[in-house]
């Protein structure tokens, strides 16, 4: 074999090659981000640039070289393990101490994750033998490095395969090191491999935001950012926590903290991601926003699908994608999971807390996530601030708990000595009903305009709805969990529209808390199970966003406590403690306006810890934080991380119905997810292929909707195999698009319960 001809891709693309574009983005991040990365270690820029050089050379080895085009042979060490041979361990101590090159030989070892436990320290010397005859025949000038000790198996001072990986309890320091070095290696290796940047510049948001005002400023010229995003503007290089009133602009008091650094913007919701995502690439950023902004969650794909569809950009969606996917969007909205699982430590996490450590993360709407996700969180935002990232919390309410919890944890911020409200205009009267939620006052305030019903479950919903629709027709609609996604998205738009004070439209949305975050819709009146205060305020604030409300429309928001029962979903939704302290508290307040103050003030006393230490939601989040705490490094695989943390018990599924309804294009996607890659495809037909199952999916589950698994029987699914590792579940259900999904009851001595679970992002 002549030299420079060993190959890292089956496409045949050298070691050298793979290499050297790997390089090129390491140039590429330096050049972003020298500022903001590596600041006080500088030396770091230099062991990352030898980890990127030598990464790579165990692929040289015999076994890995016929797997390309052959067989895999299961002998075969893992080539990260073997590229550590490559390693001159002495050189490396001398300019970097023992700390950073342990750190750097284990970020080689393990920069892809395989399971090594079968592999024996005397395995590798083994196969480092065979390197031996290979390496006269690789152009190691072409990388500047120099081959003259030889290959062998690095001393056990800085790795041995049977001792296992590097732990932070161990070594804190290496540790520390190791994550950074493996988790920039992994982002080069991923962007190297998939011919993308590593990153793109913000160069452009501050531009872009100074392009927003003047926009207001023709409309009104006295126009200018207020309190509360001069704020933001003026506290760029800290971490912050704010409380600002719904309507303030905080998505704008977000993006100028923000500023022209690399961002992550994250929402509770899906659908609040979508919407915000939308207004930012037609209202802010309004070019080459494919380079720009990017969103990333479960339906990201599809929604970019639609996107193009929809519009006249010239998107290359597979592209761009890849671009989101890889964290190399100058600024990505996202929700909590993508982002945050690394609390969990498992293998592979490295590259978000790595690509975390220069980049600023604003959390909005905290209020509406439930006691595990505070938890994790909580020490994702130690973990940020611990690598050198910051972070923003901006949010209608605010329980004084939290601020606790954070404080405990070590985590530093700064506070405005006041929230930012707005008491200058009453936008909220209340009417605090004693009874379980019921039509009767809606059928008489219904007078062709808008109304918002919201419930605590789908059930709830359902019921309302049924019952509303026997007086109003189609003036009532429906929107919950349980559409199949295409519906669901048709609801959401249409929900949009309607709220938007512009629209002349008037009609009744029955909901669940789907609609609480983020939405900006404004509806004339609200009525509202009780949750708990938090999810009350964010439920107000879809009434009256920005308007002021006249005395001749009090009140305009009606609360049900239930009576002298409970309201639905409180139990196996809704903490039963914090129901009772809220109802107390409501009930206390009794009718009338409500400022923006007091709602503040109302949090600030009754979500403190000594009135929560005992209800379940405030235990699980101190205990969660404990168990998390307590995890080793690597004790959990990505998989069930996801699991985990997203709280998912649902399973996917096709109703029936749909599936008989659309069985012509079902099938022929599911014949496209049945094919296979073969040997014989150009690499230009692999991708084609890779490409069109990525598109099958996206419409497959266009039809499918998420059900807690604990309401179905195993008798209600047909599961059909479309390939090895993809299963298509068809379920037995009524459906329909006004109602959704409606199960079948079965009669058995198991009967699950009727409780409700949700994905923690609906």
């Amino acid at each position: 074999m002549h030299k420079n001809e060993y190959l890292a891709k089956s496409n045949g693309e050298t070691i050298i090659e793979h290499t050297q574009n790997l390089l090129d983005n390491l140039s590429i991040l330096r050049s972003f981000y020298k500022d903001d990365l590596f600041v006080e270690e500088e030396i770091l820029w230099n062991a990352l640039f030898d980890v990127c050089r030598c990464h790579d050379l165990g692929k040289m080895g015999p076994k890995f070289q016929k797997k390309l085009h052959g067989p895999y042979d299961p002998s075969e060490i893992p080539h990260g393990v073997l590229s550590t041979a490559f390693i001159a361990t002495k050189e490396w101590k001398n300019v970097y101490g023992k700390n950073l090159t342990i750190a750097m030989v284990h970020a080689i070892a393990y920069h892809h994750e395989r399971k090594l436990e079968q592999f024996a320290q005397t395995d590798l010397k083994n196969e480092i033998e065979l390197l031996k005859r290979e390496i006269e025949n690789f152009d190691f000038a072409a990388l500047k490095l120099s081959q003259r000790n030889g290959v062998k198996a690095v001393s056990g001072r800085y790795f041995d395969l049977d001792d296992g990986r590097l732990l932070e309890e161990d070594n804190p320091e290496a540790f520390r090191y190791f994550v950074l070095l493996k988790g920039l290696l992994n982002r080069l290796d991923y962007a190297a491999s998939g011919y993308y940047k590593v990153e793109l510049a913000n160069d452009f948001l501050s531009d872009s935001m100074a392009g927003l005002l003047k926009d207001w400023q023709k409309g009104n010229i006295g126009s200018n950012w207020n309190e509360l995003q001069r704020y933001m503007l003026n506290h760029q290089e800290e971490n912050v926590v704010v409380i600002a009133q719904t309507g303030m602009g905080k998505t704008e008091a977000g993006l100028l903290w923000l500023g022209n650094r690399k961002g992550f913007f994250t929402l509770p919701l899906k659908s609040a991601i979508n919407a915000i995502y939308q207004r930012i690439i037609t209202s802010i950023v309004k070019e080459n926003q494919q380079t720009r902004v990017g969103m990333l969650h479960s339906d990201t794909y599809a929604h970019y699908l639609k996107g193009v569809e929809g519009h006249s950009f010239d998107w290359e969606v597979e592209e761009y994608f890849q671009r989101t996917k890889g964290l190399s969007m100058p600024l990505t909205i996202c929700t909590l999971d993508q982002l945050f699982d690394f609390v969990f430590k498992y293998a592979g996490s490295e590259m978000k807390i790595a690509t975390l450590s220069y980049s600023k993360v604003i959390i909005d709407e905290i209020q509406m996530y439930s006691s595990d996700l505070l938890s994790y969180l909580i020490l994702g935002l130690r973990t940020i601030q611990s690598y050198g990232g910051k972070f923003a919390v901006l949010t209608a309410t605010l329980p004084s708990f939290l601020l606790e919890l954070m404080r405990k944890q070590g985590i530093e911020f700064t506070q405005p000595d006041h929230p930012f409200v707005d008491d200058s205009f009453v936008r909220h009267s209340l009417s605090i009903c004693q009874e379980p939620i019921n039509i009767k006052q809606i059928k008489e305030q219904y007078k062709e305009n808008k109304i918002l019903v919201i419930c605590n479950t789908v059930r709830k919903a359902v019921e309302i709805f049924d019952q509303l629709s026997e007086h109003f027709g189609q003036d009532v609609h429906l929107l919950h969990s349980r559409f199949i996604k295409k519906d669901r998205a048709k609801k959401e738009t249409a929900i949009f529209q309607m709220g938007q004070r512009t629209s002349s439209e008037s009609g009744i949305w029955v909901t669940t808390q789907i609609v609480e975050a983020s939405l900006d819709i404004d509806f004339d009146l609200l009525f509202t199970e009780l949750s708990d205060l938090n999810g009350l305020f964010q439920r107000m604030g879809r009434c009256y966003r920005k308007r002021a409300l006249s005395m001749s429309a009090y009140p305009n928001c009606y609360v049900y406590t239930g009576g002298d029962g409970v309201c639905s979903g409180v139990g196996p939704i809704i903490d039963p403690f914090i129901f009772e302290l809220s109802k107390q508290a409501l009930c206390q307040l009794g009718n009338g306006v409500l400022t923006e103050s007091e709602k503040a003030e109302l949090i600030g006393e009754n979500y403190t810890s000594k009135k929560l230490k005992d209800s379940a939601y405030y235990e699980n989040i101190v205990q969660n934080i404990a168990y998390m705490d307590a995890l080793y490094d690597f004790e959990f695989e990505k998989k069930e991380v996801q699991q985990i943390f997203r709280n998912i018990q649902n399973i996917t599924s096709i109703p029936k119905c749909v599936y008989e309804e659309n069985h012509l294009i079902i099938e022929e996607n599911k014949g496209i997810l049945a094919k296979k890659i073969n040997s014989k495809m150009t690499d230009s037909e692999k991708k084609e292929l890779k490409r069109a199952k990525t598109n099958a999916r996206t419409v497959l589950a266009s039809y499918s909707v998420d059900l807690p698994l604990r309401e179905l029987n195993e008798k209600q699914l047909e599961r059909q195999m479309l390939n090895k590792y993809e299963t298509l579940n068809i379920l037995s259900c009524d459906y329909d698009e006004r109602r959704g999904v409606q199960l079948k009851k079965y009669k058995e001595k198991d009967e699950l319960t009727e409780v409700e679970i949700e994905d923690n992002f609906f």
